[in-house]
C-alpha cells in the first residue's frame, strides 16, 4: 500500500514539474475573457475568430482566368436563384431558375421530398452563398454546397444541390451553345429507351392495363408492383405477387421487359429471396428495391440466394453511398435519381463506378418532364445507361409544365434533344393554375398496428 502512494506521488509531481512551462506559456498566451481577441476577415465567406458563423456569398475561392471569360465567352456572375413550387396533384413539383448577369439562365428540379418548403428554404440559403459566383463552375459551386454543409446531407439537402446544378449545367450548354450532353462527352446513342409503371386490382387487371400501356405506347418494357398491404400473410403476399407477375407475362408475351418493384416494402432478405424464386419463371428484367437501402450486407445476402437481376438505388446518395453496394457487385442494375443524387455529373461518376464493375444504370424517375429531359442527357452520354423510367407527359400537369415535353415515339424510345442546355423550358404561365399544397407520403401498418417502410 505504501509503495502504491509513493508512487502515485511521483508521477504527480514529475508530470506537474514537466507541464510547468507550457502552462505559464499558455496563461501568457491566453486572450482576454472581457476582450475576445477578433482580427480582420481575410476573405468574405472565411470564419473569424469571435465573429461566430459566417453570412453573404462565399468568395475568395477560385479566382477568375482572364478577367472571368471562358473561352470566347464572357465573364458571367449569378445574380439570383428563383424557386417554383408546382402543385402535380397528390404531390409537388419544385424548380429551380438560377439566373446572371449576362441573362441567360438555367433551369433545374430538385426532388419532391414531401416537406417541400423545406427543400425550397435550403435553396434561397444556398443563393446567398452562390450569388457572384461563374455558374458554369459546376464542380467548383457542388464543392461548395456540399463541403460547407460538412455534415453530408439527406434528402431535403440533397434534394436543393441536385436542382441547383442542373441549372448551372443548363447555363453552361446555353452559354457554349450546345445541348448538355455534348459537355458530358457526347452523344453515344440515337435514342433513349424508357418504360412505364403499370398496375392492377387483380392479376387479370394487371395483365389487362399492360398490354394495354403496351399498345397505347410502344413501350419494350414496363414496371409493376408487388401485392404486399401490411395486413397480408407472408405467403399470400408471395404467391398473389407472382400470379399478378405471370399474369402480365402472358399478357405481353415473352420479349416485353418486366421490372417487379418491392419498393423496400419486405425488412427480411429471406422474404425477398422467396419472392425472386416464386416470379423467376416469368423471366424478369429485375426485381427492385428487394429490401431497405440501409443495409448494403442484406442486398448482397440477397444476390448470393437469387439467380434474376436485382435493381436498387433510388434512396440512396452521392457516390460514397453508392460505392458500397457497387462494390459489393450486390445489384445488377443501379438506379441514382438525378434530382437528389447529388445531380448530373455525381450520377456520371457513380455510372462510372458501376461500369467498371460490368453493371448499368437505369435511373429512378419519377419527377416532372423536366427531370426526364435532365435523364436523357444524362443517358445519351452515358455508355452503361439501360433504360429510364417515363410517365408519358399527354395529360393533367405532366402536358402543361414544359412548353414541349419529350413525348415518346410508338417505338418505346424518346428523342434526344439538341438545343443548347437541356433544350426545354419551363412553362411558367401555367404554374398559375398549379398552385402547390402539402403533402406527405400515405403511412401502412402491420396487423399489429405497427408501421412498415413506404
Amino acid at each position: 500500500m505504501g509503495g502504491e502512494m509513493k508512487r502515485r506521488q511521483f508521477f504527480r509531481t514529475s508530470v506537474l514539474t514537466a507541464a510547468a512551462p507550457f502552462v505559464a506559456g499558455a496563461q501568457q498566451l491566453a486572450p482576454s475573457r472581457e476582450a475576445p481577441e477578433v482580427r480582420p476577415s481575410g476573405g468574405a465567406g472565411r470564419a473569424v475568430r469571435g465573429e461566430g458563423m459566417t453570412k453573404g456569398p462565399i468568395t475568395g475561392g477560385l479566382q477568375p482566368l482572364d478577367g472571368g471569360k471562358i473561352g470566347n465567352t464572357p465573364a458571367m456572375k449569378i445574380s439570383d436563384i428563383k424557386t417554383f413550387l408546382v402543385g402535380a396533384g397528390g404531390r409537388n413539383w419544385v424548380y429551380v431558375k438560377v439566373l446572371t448577369d449576362q441573362g441567360l439562365y438555367g433551369i433545374g428540379e430538385a426532388y419532391s421530398a414531401g416537406p417541400d418548403e423545406a427543400t425550397v428554404k435550403v435553396i434561397e440559403d444556398f443563393k446567398t452563398w452562390l450569388v457572384g459566383n461563374d455558374p458554369r463552375n459546376v464542380q467548383y459551386l457542388f464543392d461548395i454546397m456540399y463541403n460547407t454543409t460538412r455534415f453530408p446531407g439527406g434528402l431535403v439537402v440533397n434534394s436543393a444541390i441536385s436542382g441547383i446544378e442542373h441549372a448551372l449545367w443548363d447555363i453552361a450548354g446555353k452559354s457554349a451553345g450546345v445541348p448538355v450532353w455534348a459537355l458530358l462527352g457526347g452523344r453515344l446513342r440515337n435514342k433513349i429507351r424508357v418504360y412505364q409503371s403499370t398496375g392492377g386490382a387483380t392479376p387479370q387487371q394487371a395483365g389487362e392495363n399492360a398490354k394495354r400501356m403496351i399498345e397505347t405506347y410502344g413501350y419494350t418494357a414496363l414496371k409493376m408492383g408487388i401485392q404486399a398491404p401490411g395486413t397480408m400473410s407472408y405467403n399470400r403476399t408471395i404467391r398473389d405477387t407472382a400470379a399478378h407477375v405471370r399474369a402480365v407475362r402472358e399478357a405481353v408475351g415473352p420479349d416485353i421487359d418486366i421490372g417487379v418493384d418491392v419498393h423496400a416494402k419486405f425488412f427480411e432478405a429471406e422474404r425477398a429471396i422467396r419472392l425472386a424464386h416464386a416470379i423467376e419463371p416469368y423471366d424478369p428484367m429485375w426485381m427492385e428495391e428487394s429490401v431497405r437501402p440501409e443495409n448494403y450486407d442484406a442486398m448482397k445476402k440477397v444476390s448470393d440466394h437469387v439467380n434474376i437481376p436485382l435493381a436498387s438505388g433510388e434512396s440512396n446518395y452521392g457516390i460514397y453511398e453508392f460505392k458500397q453496394l457497387i462494390e459489393r457487385q450486390a445489384l445488377d442494375f443501379v438506379q441514382p435519381d438525378i434530382c437528389v443524387c447529388g445531380g448530373v455529373l455525381t450520377m456520371k461518376k457513380i455510372a462510372a463506378m458501376a461500369e467498371a464493375q460490368y453493371i448499368l444504370v437505369a435511373p429512378h424517375n419519377p419527377m416532372s418532364p423536366l427531370a426526364t429531359a435532365i435523364n436523357v442527357h444524362f443517358a445519351a452520354s452515358t455508355p452503361n445507361f439501360h433504360i429510364l423510367e417515363y410517365s408519358a407527359p399527354d395529360s393533367g400537369a405532366r402536358k402543361n409544365v414544359l412548353k414541349e415535353p419529350l413525348m415518346v415515339s410508338k417505338e418505346g424510345y424518346v428523342d434526344i434533344p439538341n438545343k443548347p442546355g437541356w433544350g426545354v423550358e419551363l412553362n411558367e404561365e401555367a404554374f398559375r393554375s398549379m398552385p402547390p399544397s402539402p403533402w406527405r407520403r400515405g403511412t401502412n401498418f402491420h396487423a399489429d398496428g405497427s408501421p412498415y417502410f413506404q
